[in-house]
């Protein structure tokens, strides 16, 4: 969730006065800590995973299950080891969005070594251990994006009722009690948002039209309550909801890379920003919304408009008087600029930039690329501020640049090093949705950190232009994108620049670089095309040494991504959707009742607990995960780091 600040927090009017301040010593904080840390060099790889889990109490007598609001009961314990003892702490604890919520990330961070590959599963098991072991009876931890009934009627317990006139969101659906309020970033969050934006965010997802679902679906909301609005940007034939918990309610995957110095993190940061709309698409698994089936898969427009806080002036539906831009994005959506030179020409999307934050970097010494991305970032106001932070010492303090950074929640991120840390400058990679098992989740996590070591040992080039990124995110979320879509791809992965550069002089446009392909084919291969991501990990796997175990449970993890970008096995939201539609309860009008979403979340418990086979989302998942890597193979990370 980003910055976790403590303090008083202040109203949106104060916030709002205090905006300027912010981002003036936000940009002499980051000048500081660039010019500080630009010459850093010799960080080895390290890498870490974040999972969000949900709370989950399953009535079996009334047939019900319903999210358990007890996150801020659960993370005092879980932080118990962490505080007491951080060298034994196996895994770390913060809380999120939602009192649902729980995010867990291992104790120490990955690094080198193949064989920890082998450690990831293990140590994802162990954190749903930590957490089950404080449940009550009935109580589970699911690792899912979506709840399937969220802001539905009693979909949490304790159950509370939601108030469209006096609370922070003003939703008509979900209720305050919902937001984790034992940090009080979360809920002055939903208040300013909500100011800032001058209405209640807006959420507007397809529905899905099976054979009763009504011809122009619209629900009449007229009975849930006056939230002075009236459901007035309810569209028809669409899924409303009306609260940041829509979005910020729902759970991910993410993973964070340090690198060796500043210019390997700006090429990590663009050659995985093409691979994002490719990792949301294989792991979709949010095709149920508020009760609803949606003809959608995944959450990513949900939670990008779940924290729209442009105003009408900004979103270009009224003229500029009160604000500075036309924004064309909220501040959750994709990257829109490269940072490295050789990604410089594919930025073809014109950037909203505040000038005077730019200039001040540029006269500072920070090239155009980086200057301009930060510039854009800070395009945006401070949502969220503690009076105890308006006043910093900017030699040593960074939590003006954090506070804008931090809620800029974008498919990438760029990390500068924090004040007087052993931390280097690390990317974070974001668009992953969270899979029921920790063997799905580890196979995820492995195939993008092998991919990154397949990136930098082989040079390899995935840059596209930017603005098939995004288009490629769109197709990303429509339904069964991976069997039914193809996105854009680089069908080079080895041209380098000094070849693209005679290309472009004799009149090849940027645009032949890239092609149409499925994920299969980008996946799998595509013949003598195209030879495919996993055929090229296959490659740098046989030229390193790997430990036995190791390498049977890389291929066990590499065996699932393959078969998913097939269509030979579902993804998660694929499976979703068919377990509804063929309930025996199912009307066939597109909502999921109390007893579908029973049945659904506990066939899920059942899956991740290997008490239930689900061969078409699972044919083979047992890995040779340990919690620990050898000695004998420990030994080699005492070697000098070749970074």
């Amino acid at each position: 969730m980003g910055l976790l600040s403590e303090g008083s927090p202040l109203s949106w009017p104060e916030t709002k006065k205090l905006a300027d301040h912010v981002r003036e010593h936000g940009i002499t904080q980051f000048i500081n800590l660039y010019n500080l840390l630009k010459d850093r060099q010799g960080d080895v790889l390290k890498w870490g995973d974040e999972i969000e889990y949900m709370l989950v109490k399953f009535n079996h007598e009334e047939k019900k299950a319903q999210l358990s609001l007890r996150a801020q009961d659960l993370l005092p314990v879980l932080q118990i080891t962490e505080k007491e003892n951080p060298e034994k702490a196996s895994s770390l604890w913060r809380p999120e969005f939602a009192s649902y919520m729980v995010e867990g990330t291992p104790g120490k961070p990955y690094g080198g070594l193949l064989a920890h590959f082998n450690v990831v599963e293990a140590n994802m098991k162990n954190r749903r251990k930590e957490v089950s072991a404080l449940l009550e009876k009935d109580e589970h931890i699911l690792s899912i994006t979506a709840f399937p009934r969220l802001g539905c009627e009693g979909f949490c317990v304790p159950e509370v009722k939601p108030d469209p006139v006096n609370s922070a969101s003003r939703s008509l659906f979900f209720p305050d009690e919902a937001i984790y309020l034992a940090h009080p970033r979360f809920r002055t969050l939903t208040r300013n948002i909500r100011e800032r934006r001058g209405e209640k965010v807006a959420i507007n997802v397809p529905i899905f039209k099976d054979v009763k679902t009504s011809s122009s679906f619209k629900e009449d909301l007229s009975a849930l309550g006056n939230d002075g609005e009236k459901g007035k940007n309810a569209l028809p034939d669409h899924i409303y909801m009306d609260a940041m918990g829509f979005g910020m309610g729902q759970c991910c995957l993410q993973l964070t890379f340090q690198a060796c110095n500043i210019k390997e993190a700006r090429t990590l940061y663009d050659q995985l920003a093409p691979m994002c709309p490719i990792m949301l698409a294989l792991t979709a698994a949010s095709p149920i919304q508020r009760g609803h089936i949606a003809d959608t898969d995944c959450r990513w427009n949900i939670i990008s408009s779940s924290v729209d806080c442009r105003t009408r002036e900004e979103r270009g539906l009224e003229p500029l008087k009160t604000n500075r831009f036309r924004i064309n994005k909220s501040r959750y959506d994709s990257i829109d600029s490269y940072l490295s030179p050789e990604g410089d020409r594919y930025n073809d999307i014109p950037l909203v930039i505040d000038q005077e934050a730019y200039q001040r970097m540029r006269d500072a010494g920070i090239d155009h690329l980086l200057a301009q991305h930060i510039a854009h970032l800070f395009i945006r106001d401070p949502v969220s501020l503690f009076s105890e932070k308006i006043n910093q010492n900017d030699e040593e303090d960074s939590d003006h640049f954090e506070n804008l950074q931090s809620t800029n929640w974008q498919t990438m991120r760029f990390k500068p090093p924090p004040p007087k840390s052993t931390i280097g400058w690390r990317v974070e990679f974001r668009p992953c949705e969270a899979q029921i098992t920790d063997f799905e989740n580890a196979a995820y996590v492995c195939f993008i950190v092998l991919l990154t070591r397949v990136i930098l040992t082989y040079g390899l080039n995935f840059l596209i232009p930017i603005s098939k990124v995004d288009e490629n995110m769109q197709r990303a979320q429509k339904r069964d994108a991976v069997l039914n879509e193809k996105f854009w791809f680089r069908k080079d992965l080895v041209a380098q620049n000094s070849s693209e550069s005679v290309a472009n002089s004799i009149g090849i446009e940027q645009d032949e670089i890239s092609v149409e392909m499925t994920i299969g084919e980008i996946i799998n291969g595509k013949g003598d095309e195209f030879q495919g991501l996993l055929p090229l990990i296959s490659s740098y796997l046989s030229s390193v040494e790997v430990d036995a175990d190791t390498h049977c449970t890389i291929h066990q993890y590499l065996r699932l991504i393959q078969k998913r970008a097939s269509g030979e096995l579902m993804t998660i939201a694929h499976w979703m959707r068919e377990f509804v539609t063929k309930h025996p309860d199912y009307k066939g009008d597109s909502i999921v009742s109390e007893q579908i979403n029973y049945d659904l979340l506990t066939t899920m418990d059942g899956i991740q607990n290997e008490t239930i086979e689900c061969p078409a989302l699972l044919d083979h998942s047992r890995s040779k995960t340990q919690s620990s890597i050898p000695d004998p193979i420990r030994m080699a990370e005492n070697c000098p780091s070749t970074c």
